[in-house]
């Protein structure tokens, strides 16, 4: 089905009014001329003039559908639910029915034009976000504020954000703190506390203070234009049932016109039946039998809803990971960023071997600074907070799901320095028997242990602590609640400090210790024993295991590339509380496509019975069906809800 104000609203333009539609107002001036004609006889007016009046009925509202199931027919060989209408309507018209092909062809054409325009209002939805944000900024140049046009800001840009203004793109606050609205990007309701270093998205409502922003992305590649694009892409790509309702319609259509054929020429050729009469019920037959409703009702669903979780900070990139959500019966959660607070805090600090605290934590500091990960940032902050000058590590190489190693400068000496899990140190001979009793005591009371050293000695140990999410205890029993039957935490972090956050999480089984390829073969195993396994992570160390999951969950995933691009699923928000909704919200989606099919399959059901039967005419069978399609179009549409 085409829908001529597609291209206008794939361009960004906005979607023009129902009476400005090519397809509507064709269908509306055959519907007009359908009632002149049917007046009219009763008034008075000729046959010949009632006829004429019917067939340009059907040839306005037929313009469009008839047309495309010519070119589809012509160019993919394929017979499609148009060319069954135009079928059906022209044997009606040769039969001398032309009020009954009239009606048919602008029953249809109504239909057809209400569908492409109500599937496209609820795609343009998601791109009204765009609207939210602003097209000026106000950019600090030179000690100057200049107004300018906010696509025209480049990374590194200043720009201000006065109270009660939206933020022009995405950046890192250099001055001021206020609070912001970020529903529009996470789906957040109650309004984030922003301070000096903390990040800012496009279109999210500035509160009380004025913030200094500097540009670190541009109109074109920020936050919210990912979410419309992912959004856009996710509409367009389809679930498993709607592939195999298409494959059937395929196949369908064409059986539909043959048994159509047939039962048009078989009774009167071998058992003496009138023609006409059995010529209209093979009409009446084709045009219920078409399978429009059974068509449109996955399509127009899955729409609604993605359209619908991208407005409330979630992005399912494509209608077969919502459908898989709905059968995932075990759930997996890495720890670090997922179950904790992924603010962890240095919590200890003990330097060995004679190395001052300060320089074992400017060593430490200098490889960290070169990660992305939580534990990094926690000694960096606190060597910061110490006043420790830092100088990267050079030739620094990331030692998978271990540590990492680089040459760290101190005090005029240069040396390789490793830092990692106490196995790395072990896997390098170095005998840790005499800190064994400390590393075990600091671990069981939830802290991740950290060592750092030269490859023939140790320096130091650092402990850093993660604390729970305080929303963690709640979304874990509502995922419960929400039909996951087995919730296992996958972690790199040690046994003992895994088991004590699990305890806490109230998490029925606890893997630790695992480099990100054992996460994936982990993922794979207990898909293997399990089925339907999701994984939920933070998109960047979990990405092999969120590619092997049956789906994969990106958390808190605005501002992150790698989760954006990684998982099936992204929950904007830094929230686990998002989950259980996300589950409950992939149920009823599942629930809702599973009523329309069963609504199509009784309907087309009874409408065939009926004609065959010759117990119901042309208008009452092309009514029926209609009126089926309208209904599986509201209801999917309840997917709209939130």
């Amino acid at each position: 089905m085409t829908c001529p104000s597609c291209d206008a609203v794939a361009s960004g333009q906005p979607m023009p009014p129902p009476w400005r539609n090519p397809q509507v107002v064709t269908s509306a001036l055959s519907g007009i001329l359908l009632a002149f004609g049917f007046f009219g006889s009763m008034l008075g007016l000729s046959e010949g003039m009632a006829t004429a009046v019917y067939l340009l009925a059907v040839l306005t509202g037929g313009w469009y559908f008839i047309r495309e199931g010519i070119e589809t027919l012509l160019e993919e060989w394929q017979i499609g639910i148009e060319i069954l209408m135009a079928v059906a309507a022209i044997t009606a018209g040769l039969l001398g029915e032309w009020a009954e092909a009239a009606m048919l062809v602008f029953l249809y054409s109504i239909s057809e034009a209400a569908e492409g325009y109500t599937e496209e209002r609820t795609r343009n939805a998601i791109r009204a976000l765009m609207e939210l944000a602003p097209k000026t900024a106000l950019l600090l140049e030179n000690g100057r504020e200049i107004v300018v046009p906010a696509d025209e800001l480049k990374a590194g840009d200043v720009f201000i954000v006065k109270p009660g203004e939206a933020v022009a793109t995405d950046g890192e606050i250099i001055a001021g703190h206020s609070s912001l609205n970020q529903a529009p990007v996470t789906g957040e309701s109650v309004p984030v506390e922003k301070n000096v270093g903390d990040t800012v998205f496009a279109a999210t409502l500035n509160g009380e203070g004025a913030l200094t922003v500097r540009v670190t992305k541009t109109t074109e590649n920020n936050t919210l234009a990912r979410i419309i694009q992912l959004v856009e892409d996710a509409q367009s790509s389809k679930g498993q049932s709607q592939r195999f309702i298409e494959r059937f319609g395929r196949r369908y259509s064409p059986a539909v016109l043959a048994m159509g054929v047939l039962l048009a020429i078989i009774p009167p050729l071998f058992f003496n039946q009138p023609w006409q009469e059995w010529i209209m019920r093979a009409t009446v037959f084709i045009v219920a039998a078409a399978p429009c409703a059974l068509v449109i009702s996955i399509p127009i669903t899955l729409v609604a809803a993605m359209g619908t979780a991208g407005r409330n900070g979630i992005l399912i990139k494509g209608g077969v990971h919502l459908e898989n959500l709905a059968k995932v019966r075990v759930m997996t959660l890495d720890k670090t960023g997922t179950l904790t607070m992924g603010q962890p805090q240095l919590s200890h600090i003990v330097p060995l071997n004679g190395v001052p605290e300060r320089q074992l934590l400017a060593m430490a500091a200098a490889l960290e600074s070169r990660s992305q990960h939580p534990l990094a940032r926690a000694i960096i902050q606190y060597a910061n907070a110490q006043n420790i000058d830092v100088l990267a590590a050079d030739d620094f190489q990331s030692l998978t799901g271990a540590g990492a190693r680089g040459l760290v400068q101190y005090e005029q000496k240069t040396e390789q320095v490793y830092i990692g899990k106490p196995d790395l140190f072990s896997e390098l001979g170095i005998d840790l028997k005499d800190i064994k009793g400390q590393i075990s005591e600091l671990q069981q009371a939830g802290n991740t242990v950290i060592l750092l050293g030269s490859e023939q000695q140790l320096y130091g140990l650092l402990a850093v602590m993660d604390p729970l999410r305080p929303e963690v205890t709640s979304a874990i029993s509502e995922l419960r609640q929400a039909g996951i039957e087995k919730i296992i935490m996958l972690t790199g972090d040690n046994q003992l400090a895994a088991n004590a956050i699990a305890a806490q999480a109230g998490i029925d089984e606890v893997f630790a210790e695992l480099k990100p390829e054992d996460k994936k073969e982990k993922v794979e195993a207990l898909d293997k024993q399990y089925g339907r396994v999701a994984m939920v992570g933070d998109g960047v160390n979990d990405a092999p295991a969120l590619a092997a999951a049956h789906v994969g969950i990106a958390m808190g995933a605005a501002g992150t590339d790698v989760a954006l691009e990684t998982a099936d699923v992204a929950l904007m928000a830094d929230d686990l509380s998002r989950l259980p909704y996300l589950i409950h919200f992939s149920h009823r989606n599942w629930r809702i496509i599973q009523q329309n099919l069963m609504l199509s399959v009784l309907v087309i059901g009874s409408l065939v019975i009926g004609a065959i039967a010759g117990v119901f005419t042309l208008p009452v069978a092309v009514l029926a069906h209609e009126a089926s399609e309208f209904i599986v179009i509201a209801s999917g549409l309840r997917m709209l809800k939130t």
